[in-house]
């Protein structure tokens, strides 16, 4: 079957050579970079195509033909248009090692910051500099969890849409507002004018998240994996906590110390009590 032309599944177009200028232009999308200039990302994987809202931001859905072979199309072909890949040529798009057959070219997602700040008792995350894909997407994951209004990234951050971050969220990326590239200086500073505390997970905290009072506006900044806040970074808060830590570990994991205070915070909400720990 020639390339571009209609086969066994209706309005499929294939592609049968990576020297197609389409198929060059999406294997392009797994570079930063191309991201960037496209403004579009690659969503892989039954499961993580099933999360993206209906009818919103897909430019192509993209088939394996062994995919095909074994799943009805139509649901795809519906919704945008449809890509069918020789499996050899479906594979080279994909980060995984074992493709499931399905991807979504999507557009990256946009949110207004300040409906964000306009709702009642906004329970925001920020984040600084964080580089390890699996924590920024397990962090996000957690944050919509939680119930969180929004996560902000600052500069510097690992890429919202890197493959890894993506497969680490589960689908959590439609769900949540997700700000990246952000400047942490005006967002604390758009807290404060809000009157949203903005507590930062610290070593030297005096104070325990136990403590707080949570069940208002809140706001977390939590640091880089590997170096924790920058001094910088922790002036900005109203306030240091320090979650206990009775072992001999002499700190969490980034993704963990998240899930740590935003938990605590939905406990408070839900109970309605603060602790006197």
């Amino acid at each position: 079957m020639s390339e571009g032309q209609k086969g066994r599944h209706g309005g499929v177009k294939q592609i049968e050579s990576r020297e197609n200028k389409t198929f060059k232009r999406l294997n392009g999308l797994k570079n930063r970079r191309n991201r960037e200039k496209e403004g579009l990302f690659l969503a892989e994987g039954e499961r993580f195509v099933s999360e993206i809202p209906k009818g919103e931001g897909v430019e192509y859905f993209v088939l394996s033909e062994t995919f095909c072979e074994t799943h009805d199309t139509a649901q795809y072909e519906a919704a945008a248009k449809t890509l069918l890949l020789p499996d050899v040529l479906f594979d080279m798009l994909c980060d995984t090692e074992t493709p499931q057959g399905v991807l979504a070219v999507c557009k990256k997602l946009e949110w207004q910051e300040d409906e964000v700040f306009r709702r009642d008792k906004p329970f925001l995350l920020l984040a600084e500099n964080l580089q390890d894909p699996g924590n920024l997407g397990t962090v996000i994951r957690t944050a919509d969890a939680c119930g969180a209004d929004a996560v902000f990234l600052s500069k510097g951050s690992v890429d919202l849409y890197n493959p890894k971050v993506l497969r680490a969220t589960m689908g959590s990326l439609f769900h949540i507002p997700v700000f990246q590239n952000v400047s942490l200086e005006e967002t604390a500073g758009k807290l404060r004018k809000k009157g949203i505390p903005l507590y930062a997970a610290h070593l030297r905290g005096e104070d325990m998240p136990y403590a707080l009072n949570l069940q208002n506006a809140c706001a977390f900044l939590i640091g880089n994996e590997g170096r924790g806040l920058s001094e910088k970074g922790a002036a900005l808060c109203s306030q240091w906590v320090r979650i206990p830590m009775p072992g001999h570990a002499e700190s969490l994991n980034a993704s963990v110390a998240a899930a740590v205070l935003l938990y605590e915070t939905v406990r408070q909400r839900i109970s309605g009590n603060i602790s006197k720990i």
